[in-house]
């Protein structure tokens, strides 16, 4: 499974990439990777998306619980893929 944290703002984004790293190290390093919405023509609409890569499904509940607080501790929310 793949969780995507999005976020408007790079900073944001990289804070949490470490963060999850941190928290979860036998993870892959999570990607942070700038996303064009669809339908968006001004590139100050861009979002920034940390991809958190579980292959294994891995992440609890509560740990999938804990990607949502943070996303929103930084305006930004969680999606699955």
């Amino acid at each position: 499974m793949r969780h995507l944290l999005v976020f408007a703002d790079r900073d944001a984004a990289e804070e949490v990439a470490e963060a999850v790293a941190e928290e979860f190290p036998a993870l892959e390093t999570p990607a942070v990777v700038r996303e064009t919405l669809a339908g968006e023509d001004d590139a100050e609409d861009a979002q920034w998306v940390v991809a958190v890569e579980d292959p294994e499904d891995t992440l609890e509940p509560d740990d999938q619980a804990w990607l949502d607080e943070l996303a929103e501790q930084y305006e930004g929310w969680r999606e699955t893929d």
